[in-house]
């Protein structure tokens, strides 16, 4: 019996070392990858940081911050986060609530009594809760067309009166940046304060995000950040700045270098609870509406199981663990933020090219990370032969696991 449990220890440590080692290739892989992949698909530039139990274990810039320059990207360069802004309106939203400037539940035209859907049993009844959860019930990225084409906030917020969510609210998931953004009035209104300065006074100063910013101006006001790429027939060109996803910062207004948003992963996973409570992190990442539309992405395929939105983050289901991932793009941009808590690991990708590499990368390391652990091997020792014929089976005790369990 004593050999059986050697054996089966044995084994045990040796799956867990051989796992260990499988995380450790990943990011040895992801490190090759990135540059590879960057270079064969003539990404401008590009930067990423690597967190692992609270410290960061790898943090590079690669490329230039714009063509026709030798200015290197590097960890302190400053890209546009798109809708990673996201996560950190409701990380914001979240702790005024902790603060009880607001409810969840409280309904939006009471903050923007202007704001009407076309039926009035929708209007009086969307609350801060649909709203940052996804669930207002809306077709996906309502009015996003006039936001690109620069209508004034007060204009594109009057549309919606001509229009109706596709099912009772809560009910439907309908990815939004225009709706998502009332949050924005709702917090002033709360504490006659604007959104940048309590975004600098919550997130940015005590996380020590030196680097970070809100809006237009202050990211071109920053001499280290990267210029915006767009493909064309000839390949990547820079372009313009664009101001207009500017005007909704809640949704798109976030600017921050990959040193900053290390800083920002660690919150998300725990390490500054001085500065982001476990409550905070556990409100915004509770799963609140099912994404369907999420299942169809190809490069999630092989081991995404389930897909849901909390508040500004998406959870996915991968086997019995979760990831909690949001992705961002706009004129030239794109990002990346992934994190697991199970295996205290955090990856965050900023490109100067509108570009699916970045969102490729991610969903590579994730699947290596989440294969499938492969099950103890259990070495049975032979039974010696006892004269025990005169006992019922049904006497012999059923305490002991016939395999022992890789996790709980």
């Amino acid at each position: 019996m004593r050999l059986l449990r050697f054996t089966v220890l044995f084994s045990m440590c040796l799956t867990s070392a051989s796992f260990a080692a499988s995380v450790e290739e990943a990011i040895e892989h992801f490190k090759r990858d990135f540059k590879e992949q960057l270079v064969e698909n003539k990404v401008p530039g590009g930067a990423y940081a690597i967190i692992r139990g609270g410290e960061v274990i790898a943090m590079e810039g690669f490329g230039v911050r714009s063509l026709g320059s030798k200015d290197p990207v590097d960890e302190n360069t400053v890209f546009r986060l798109a809708s990673v802004s996201k996560t950190f309106a409701a990380g914001l939203t979240a702790q005024l609530v902790e603060e009880n400037k607001f409810s969840w539940n409280d309904k939006i035209v009471d903050y923007i009594p202007e704001f009407r859907f076309k039926s009035r049993k929708y209007s009086s009844n969307l609350t801060i809760n649909h709203i940052l959860s996804q669930s207002s019930s809306l077709v996906h990225n309502a009015y996003d067309n006039l936001v690109e084409a620069n209508y004034p906030m007060p204009k594109i917020i009057d549309k919606f009166k001509e229009i109706d969510p596709m099912c009772r609210l809560g009910e439907c998931y309908g990815y939004q940046n225009v709706l998502y953004s009332l949050i924005q009035p709702v917090i002033e209104k709360s504490t006659s304060s604007s959104y940048s300065n309590l975004m600098h006074s919550h997130i940015f100063d005590p996380l020590k995000m030196e680097r970070s910013s809100l809006g237009y101006e202050a990211f071109l006001e920053t001499p280290n950040h990267a210029e915006p790429h767009v493909l064309t027939r000839k390949g990547w060109v820079k372009t313009k700045v664009k101001p207009s996803y500017y005007a909704i910062l809640p949704a798109a207004g976030v600017n921050a270098s990959v040193a900053d948003m290390s800083k920002w992963m660690m919150a998300q996973m725990g390490y500054y609870p001085e500065s982001y409570s476990q409550g905070v992190i556990d409100t915004v990442t509770t799963k609140r509406i099912r994404t369907r539309k999420e299942m169809r992405k190809r490069n999630w395929r092989s081991v995404l199981k389930n897909a849901y939105y909390g508040y500004g983050w998406r959870i996915y289901d991968l086997g019995d663990e979760e990831l909690v991932y949001h992705g961002g793009s706009v004129a030239g941009f794109r990002s990346e933020v992934a994190y697991s808590k199970d295996k205290d690991l955090a990856l965050v990708i900023l490109l100067n090219a509108e570009t699916r590499v970045g969102s490729n990368l991610n969903a590579e390391f994730w699947s290596e990370i989440f294969k499938q652990e492969p099950k103890p091997r259990v070495v049975k020792a032979k039974a010696r032969t006892k004269r025990t014929s005169r006992i019922a089976r049904s006497m012999i005790p059923r305490d002991k696991p016939v395999v022992i369990p890789t996790s709980e």
